[in-house]
């Protein structure tokens, strides 16, 4: 079984609480998470945002096509620290999983967010798509911030 992991740090133009709300309202959610090439309708997100609760998400693209993302809350500490995974990191079968931790504290008028994600059933190439993603996704939740 590999793994791997890797960390993205970025600051955003908005106290920890906007941030925080943007990971955990699925209404801001929808505008962010996914690449610009796909619809992340609201009504097809779930945030159930305590430790134990689930979290899942459609991605929808032309002609039909969708992905479903899913995982389930470890530590749910507003509005500084998210823990949750993505599929089972405890028993992934032959799938990746991973766990990502999701750290918000105040900076500079703003917020400074370390994002690490840990990886199992994993290897480089993927982590390598999975970081790109994540510096996308983080690109358009700037966007929401922006004057």
């Amino acid at each position: 079984m590999m793994t791997a992991e890797y960390v993205i740090t970025r600051h955003f133009a908005a106290p920890p609480e906007a941030v925080w709300a943007s990971w955990t309202e699925p209404e801001r959610f929808a505008r962010w998470f996914g690449p610009a090439s796909l619809a992340t309708p609201v009504g097809r997100i779930t945030l159930d945002t305590r430790p134990g609760g689930v979290w899942r998400t459609t991605l929808v693209g032309e002609e039909g096509f969708e992905v479903t993302l899913d995982g389930t809350y470890r530590v749910v500490e507003a509005p500084s620290r998210l823990v949750f995974t993505t599929g089972d990191p405890d028993a992934p079968g032959d799938g990746p999983a991973s766990v990502a931790t999701v750290e918000l504290t105040g900076a500079g008028g703003g917020t400074a967010m370390r994002f690490h994600q840990y990886g199992v059933n994993t290897d480089d190439e993927h982590a390598a798509q999975a970081r790109a993603g994540w510096l996308e996704f983080f690109d358009r939740l700037a966007t929401q911030f922006d004057a």
